[in-house]
């Protein structure tokens, strides 16, 4: 990979007054060692603590910081769509903003993508959380990693490295960020995962719960289905639509045979079940035509989604 030309640095933010400050304090120093032009895109999703007040505060005192506004609180997926929407340099930077992250371990990222990475995943593999949030979690990514077929120790690290042209080919519906390794896989980039400093959180609560893991699972199925059919829909639905409707036809034609011979099927539950799979069927066949049509145009409807969902954007 060549030398990027910008850095662009995307944190979600929720809720993180007391964090934005230290954030700011140890990302910048970092981003000036690195000696590529950057920018630091903070996303206030809906804060209702002060956070937008802050984040105005730092980015009149810092040139390289904008902030993106969100009208209210839609989560972390609209927000990552929105700075991605917004991002202008050709490698993209993703970490939360509650300090857990540790800024220190951009370069070791941007080495892995200048080796040949495509994305670079976070693996907080000395993580310091309590044991209600490790111990779904260590469930979760076994669960996703037999799921997706993608060999990651931690799917659900926010702490990533991407080349530009990865997030602008991907869209991410509702939560499915989790995933965006299983996705960026599906789609033929390059992904590797690096152990990450995780550090216990200092300010607020965590603001996640059991209920963030149910969602996952969920989407997880989602994903394992998306992954594989991404960009051919109809081979899903298209398929199971014919399978079923050749079903239809085979038990139609036994039965036309039977009443040749005099039988009587009027009543037979075969008949409704041969007229149900042929109805099903075609619907089914149908729905995949339809489904390739949404899939061409949802990329730039969700840019467009994203876009109408910011407020402001605050320049430094």
């Amino acid at each position: 990979m060549t030398a990027p030309r910008l850095i662009s640095v995307v944190i979600p933010v929720y809720d993180e007054r007391d964090s934005l400050e230290q954030l700011v304090d140890e990302l910048l120093p970092v981003m000036r060692t690195v000696g590529t032009p950057y920018e630091v895109i903070f996303i206030d999703d809906g804060s209702r603590d002060g956070s937008d007040v802050v984040l105005a505060g730092l980015a009149a005192l810092h040139e390289q910081i904008r902030v993106i506004k969100m009208r209210s609180n839609f989560g972390k997926g609209p927000a990552l769509t929105a700075g991605f929407t917004e991002a202008e340099g050709d490698v993209i930077i993703t970490l939360d903003a509650d300090l857990q992250d540790d800024p220190a371990e951009i370069p070791r990222m941007l080495a892995a993508l200048a080796e040949g990475a495509d994305l670079v995943s976070g693996w907080k593999k000395e993580r310091h959380d309590p044991w209600n949030k490790r111990i779904p979690s260590k469930i979760f990514n076994a669960t996703a990693r037999k799921a997706s077929g993608l060999k990651l120790h931690d799917l659900n690290c926010g702490f990533k490295a991407y080349r530009a042209d990865v997030v602008k080919a991907l869209a991410i519906p509702g939560e499915m960020y989790r995933f965006i390794p299983a996705i960026a896989a599906s789609e033929g980039f390059t992904v590797v995962e690096i152990p990450v400093n995780h550090r216990a959180r200092q300010h607020g609560t965590s603001k996640y719960g059991f209920e963030r893991y149910l969602r996952g699972m969920l989407d997880l199925v989602t994903i394992s289905i998306v992954g594989r059919f991404r960009h051919r829909p109809m081979h899903l639905f298209g398929g199971a639509g014919l399978l079923l409707f050749f079903i239809g036809v085979l038990i139609g034609i036994y039965l036309t045979v039977l009443k040749f011979f005099g039988e009587a099927i009027g009543g037979r539950p075969l008949l409704i079940l041969a007229v149900l799979l042929i109805v099903v069927g075609v619907q089914l066949f149908t729905l995949g035509l339809v489904s390739e049509l949404i899939q061409r145009g949802r990329l730039r409807s969700e840019e467009d989604e994203a876009a109408s969902r910011i407020e402001r954007i605050i320049e430094g």
